[in-house]
């Protein structure tokens, strides 16, 4: 991955970050530096920067740990996720907005509509009295 490329800044930001998740895990300037393109990777691919700080620090080992970045290079090698294709099949379609809240006309109670007006109550209170 290019070190120059848009996901490189956010890559090592949450490398840098790690520490805050688990205190073990602080990595050198060099270490983030070298382990950003592997990173970078997962961000293009589409996977959100704190769900890959998540991935990279959960299930850790026990104890000391010597090798900070090994763990990491280890992790972002072996654990990267496919890309995503373009038209996932299967997807669920994208539901469709709920209808914005009006107050009712009648009794200013809050109810959903895609216009203002009157509440259910007071059409069906109005209609039985005409």
């Amino acid at each position: 991955t290019d070190p120059t490329s848009p996901a490189a800044p956010a890559a090592e930001s949450v490398l840098a970050s790690l520490r805050a998740h688990d205190p073990r895990l602080l990595l050198s300037q060099r270490d983030v530096a070298r382990l950003a393109p592997a990173l970078s990777t997962w961000l293009e691919r589409g996977v959100q920067p704190d769900a890959a700080a998540r991935t990279l620090t959960a299930d850790l080992p026990g104890g000391l740990i010597r090798r900070p970045a090994g763990i990491v290079a280890y992790r972002l090698a072996n654990w990267l996720p496919p890309a995503l294709p373009a038209d996932l099949p299967g997807q669920a379609p994208t539901l469709p907005r709920p209808d914005p809240l009006q107050n009712c006309d009648g009794c200013d109670r809050a109810f959903r509509a895609p216009s203002p007006g009157r509440c259910r109550d007071c059409t069906e209170a109005q209609e039985a009295a005409a």
